[in-house]
């Protein structure tokens, strides 16, 4: 399955902020080197030319009305907001620009580091306090923002680098969470109160979820034709996608009529990812594990959690958007002997197969055992690669009226597990500490995983920008 929505280049509005009397000639030169910086790293700029101010910086009301103007244009194509002090700047001006653009989106405070061996009137920058100065006004504002790890840094420093690519992984996140829309598809599993979640909570926070009965699916796959082109489309891509040596081509055909159907309806439904009744009815009545399609869906961008878990569906967009790579859900589901910083993470399972060192699909062991193998072939196992990793689980608490979660990071080990499915062995520092806030809590028994590092991103995205109660696990 192709990704509904091609994600686009992160642009970012970018403010030069100057104070006549320190010296303006580095306000130029921060314009030339921030946007040149940007180009390089792949992002998109918006900006005042240096013929619409002075250096094409804000300083004066005037130019900060100029500059909010430019923005609200294009305000569909800006996701955050960077403004960078070259020398002491004019915080008015920049609230000011802010302000009246009218967006609503993360803005990030950057402050250039002065030179010791060049503290004169000529090159003296004093970015060190003017930062202090913007971030007070901001505040009175109640304009939430971003700040550097260090006060200062230089715009041609790793350290910067870092930092713009960190504030990218929050503006997707915050951009993404804007009208996001998700597909519950079946009821929730009867016996999972455990992934129960509110609506009208996360509809509150600009989050839609569309609902559709399994009867439904099952309905339009009846009436769809053997020789159907798009079906005969669907049979080979799930071929091409994940080894099927030992699955009969009638379970086969049964996932492409599942897969075709479901990717029709999202598509109709302009959704962003799924979550899927995946058990026991799917098996007594149609046949098959729906796994493999729910993997391809994530492996596509396209996330797909387990069980109708729709707030685990929601951590796996938002550890996508940080990361613009594939997410998967899991189980906390065992202790890894007596390595207390060590656990085994579990599903059956429908993890995107770039998660795993090599995988084929397979009968589901525990239904299989029950149900037997002929109705539950589908699940692709695996283990996971080694690599970092960020974990992250959000839940809605209507007793508290709010969202809430937590994110964290870890690392998927070498170790070994005997077991089926798809699994990994995970080292977290301080897990005893971080199982207590999930059990203490009342969090979930799934949890959200993606291979890479981007936690601080996430809590910073989720808790300043959308107001939630995020715990940081460290």
């Amino acid at each position: 399955m192709e990704r509904i929505e091609k994600m686009h280049k992160t642009t970012f509005g970018v403010i030069i902020g100057n104070r006549g009397f320190f010296p303006d000639v580095l306000a130029k030169d921060g314009r030339k080197n921030i946007l040149e910086i940007l180009e390089k790293s792949g992002f998109g700029s918006v900006t005042l030319s240096m013929n619409d101010t002075k250096f094409g910086a804000v300083e004066t009301f005037s130019d900060a009305k100029k500059c909010a103007e430019k923005f609200a244009y294009y305000s569909n194509e800006i996701d955050g907001i960077i403004v960078t002090l070259p020398n002491f700047g004019d915080e008015k001006g920049i609230v000011e620009s802010i302000k009246r653009s009218g967006l609503k989106v993360p803005v990030l405070i950057h402050a250039e580091s002065d030179n010791t061996t060049k503290m004169t009137k000529i090159h003296r920058r004093d970015s060190f306090c003017g930062k202090i100065s913007v971030c007070n006004n901001l505040n009175q504002a109640g304009i939430p923002y971003t700040l550097t790890k260090s006060h200062t840094v230089s715009m041609n420093s790793e350290e910067f680098d870092k930092e713009i690519h960190d504030f990218a992984a929050i503006c997707r996140v915050v951009k993404g969470l804007k009208n996001a829309r998700f597909g519950a598809i079946g009821a929730r599993t009867g016996a999972f109160n455990t992934v129960r979640y509110s609506e009208k909570l996360l509809e509150a926070n600009g989050i839609a979820v569309e609902t559709i009965d399994l009867s439904e699916i099952l309905g339009l796959i009846n009436k769809l034709d053997n020789n159907d082109q798009a079906l005969k489309q669907k049979l080979q891509t799930i071929k091409k996608y994940v080894n099927t040596a030992n699955v009969s081509s009638d379970s086969l055909l049964k996932m492409a009529k599942f897969g075709l159907i479901v990717e029709n309806w999202m598509k109709d439904m302009e959704l962003d990812g799924s979550a899927i009744q995946c058990w026991t009815s799917l098996q007594e009545f149609f046949g098959i594990m729906p796994c493999t399609i729910m993997s391809m869906m994530s492996e596509s961008l396209l996330p797909s959690a387990c069980e109708v878990d729709i707030a685990g569906l929601l951590a796996m967009y938002i550890l996508q958007q940080a990361s613009l790579s594939p997410s998967a859900i899991l189980d906390w589901n065992n202790n890894f002997g007596e390595d207390q910083n060590k656990c085994v993470l579990f599903h059956c399972s429908n993890l995107a197969k770039s998660f795993f060192e090599s995988a084929k699909m397979d009968y589901n062991t525990i239904i299989g055992s029950v149900m037997g193998q002929e109705c539950s072939y589908g699940t692709i196992s695996g283990k996971i690669r080694p690599g970092q990793a960020t974990y992250c689980r959000i839940s809605t608490f209507d007793k508290d009226g709010c969202i809430a979660g937590y994110v964290g990071e870890g690392e998927f080990t070498n170790d070994k597990v005997d077991t089926f499915g798809g699994y990994g062995v995970m080292e977290i520092p301080n897990l005893q500490e971080l199982m207590q806030v999930v059990c203490r809590k009342g969090f979930e028994h799934h949890v959200a995983v993606n291979i890479s590092s981007y936690a601080e991103a996430i809590e910073e995205a989720l808790k300043n920008y959308m107001g939630w109660n995020i715990y940081r696990h460290k």
